[in-house]
């Protein structure tokens, strides 16, 4: 394995090594020592979540104010935007996005540190979307910051407006969110 750098430090790209062959393909999607050695952090994963979504969907930007969620995010079928907010105020990065294509073709996946806010739009006719989490999810902590939050400046790379829940169209504005310290 090994980890690409984003612009903000705390976000990384980890590509695995992949042996194909004719056969198909294998590769370890998680090793917790190298996983240390790459991230310099020793996290316990306690959930797995696995969601299949259809093309424009749009699911985020999603965290948990309080138990706050480490993720490991990869796409097992299909392609998504995946992308990273930080919303922790003391960050000389607040308010900053990275964004990332994963996808079964690339194999790579995203270390999102708790602190930011998360979501991903499908590009494909459908993707499936497994992570791990390092606390277990709590409903009445999750908040939502808008996709489309002009303060924020994501380019979706997307012509009309994506497929939203009820609880992402009623998400806040960075400035109006509640954010970590």
């Amino acid at each position: 394995m090994k980890t690409i750098t984003t612009a903000i430090k705390d976000l990384l790209i980890i590509e695995p090594k992949v042996f194909g062959d004719d056969r198909g393909f294998f590769f370890e999607s998680y090793n917790k020592r190298q996983f240390h050695e790459l991230t310099g952090r020793d996290v316990e994963f306690v959930q797995d979540n696995h969601s299949r979504s259809v093309n424009n969907v749009l699911r985020g930007l999603h965290y948990q104010i309080q138990h706050p969620q480490g993720k490991l995010v990869r796409v097992i079928q299909g392609k998504v935007l995946d992308v990273a907010v930080d919303i922790r105020k003391s960050s000389a990065t607040f308010g900053k996005h990275v964004a990332v294509e994963l996808s079964s073709e690339n194999k790579r996946m995203f270390w999102i540190p708790e602190g930011f806010a998360h979501g991903f739009l499908v590009l494909s006719d459908t993707a499936e979307f497994i992570y791990k989490t390092t606390d277990y999810w709590f409903p009445e902590f999750e908040r939502s910051i808008l996709w489309n939050d002009p303060e924020l400046a994501i380019n979706w790379n997307i012509d009309s407006a994506p497929a939203l829940s009820g609880k992402d169209e009623k998400g806040q504005l960075l400035k109006h969110a509640e954010h970590f310290a």
